[in-house]
């Protein structure tokens, strides 16, 4: 049979899709976690007599 429908994109399409997800995820939890790691970091500095 002859089949007019082009789903060649569509793969793409998912990917793009999965990478936005990704993308929001990954932003979403760098904004919630991010003041936390830094405090960590700027905990550790202090304690190694690298703080100013």
């Amino acid at each position: 049979m002859l089949s007019l429908k082009d789903d060649a994109g569509q793969g793409l399409v998912e990917y793009a899709l999965i990478l936005v997800l990704v993308a929001v995820v990954v932003i979403a939890v760098l904004l919630l976690l991010g003041p936390m790691i830094g405090n960590t970091f700027s905990t550790v500095a202090c304690n190694m007599a690298w703080c100013y």
